[in-house]
């Protein structure tokens, strides 16, 4: 049987109050439980082009075709436009994901600040940050977040320790192929991480042999862990590619895939320590954090 976890990640206002939606509709219509993760705060995604100086960045926006992706507001939000906050544009949208049944939880207060800064992110500033977003995730749910998602697959020794400190179920913040105790610097942290184990479209999408035709066999092929996690995105998958993304599920549940949620996984996996490296992967601008290999 091969067991599959949908990770959501929401980065900008469009994927919230449009791509989400449509999300939540095909994962009722299909069943689905998704693991899906919210910017809570400003969408300060044109800031976003300071990336540009990083190997692979145009790249990508090219394959991706940025602009019709994500919309030309969202690619000016924070610099010529004012950056909108997100979840309070539309509290009952992030109501009716957790009211659903899907496992929510925290990407990040400001999504393009923290994947861009994390580095010289103090503890403090970290922390509150983070509080930020859980006080609005438990005044719209009633329940504290007990697990979150960093933007950009970042790390540091800050965000781990305050994840541990927080006391967080897991955490979903590398690339890898199984759950595992991350150790980072020569130091040991809880909660466990569950990396996201196949690539995202936008990463491969436009590669040679990889079209909106084949993505989904691509990632067919890939799930050949005990623990498989796909992070899709709603500016992509919820908008302009989701019935892409919708065939590809089809397809797996036709193939007999189980679908879980990332609180499955933790919940029923055994992780061993191991260590996390930053390193580069294919079609991803910069560095990011991944599980080393045993």
């Amino acid at each position: 049987m091969i067991k599959l976890a949908i990770k959501v990640d929401i980065d900008t206002l469009r994927g919230y109050q449009e791509g989400l939606p449509k999300m939540l509709d095909f994962f009722n219509r299909l069943g689905i439980k998704a693991s899906i993760f919210f910017s809570f705060g400003p969408d300060n995604s044109g800031k976003a082009i300071r990336r540009i100086f990083k190997k692979g960045f145009i790249s990508k926006m090219m394959r991706t075709k940025a602009p019709s992706t994500y919309g030309i507001k969202t690619l000016l939000y924070g610099t010529v436009l004012p950056a909108p906050l997100i979840v309070p544009s539309a509290p009952q949208l992030f109501q009716r994901a957790y009211g659903e049944g899907h496992d929510c939880g925290v990407h990040a207060w400001d999504h393009v600040y923290v994947q861009d800064e994390l580095s010289s992110i103090t503890k403090n500033e970290f922390l509150s940050l983070f509080e930020k977003s859980a006080e609005m995730f438990e005044r719209l749910s009633g329940k504290k977040p007990l697990c979150c998602a960093a933007p950009g697959w970042q790390i540091s020794s800050v965000s781990l320790e305050v994840q541990q400190e927080l006391g967080l179920k897991y955490c979903s913040d590398t690339r890898g192929r199984s759950p595992f105790i991350p150790i980072f610097d020569g130091k040991s942290y809880s909660p466990m991480q569950i990396p996201t184990t196949l690539p995202t479209m936008d990463e491969i999408l436009g590669l040679p042999g990889v079209d909106d035709d084949s993505i989904g066999d691509v990632w067919l092929k890939g799930m050949n862990n005990e623990w498989n996690v796909l992070t899709v995105h709603a500016e992509m998958e919820g908008l302009s590619k989701i019935g892409v993304f919708e065939r590809f599920l089809l397809k797996a549940k036709k193939n007999g895939t189980e679908f879980y949620t990332l609180a499955d996984f933790a919940k029923n996996s055994t992780p061993a320590e191991c260590n996390i490296k930053m390193s580069t992967i294919t079609g991803r601008a910069g560095t990011l954090a991944i599980q080393e290999d045993k």
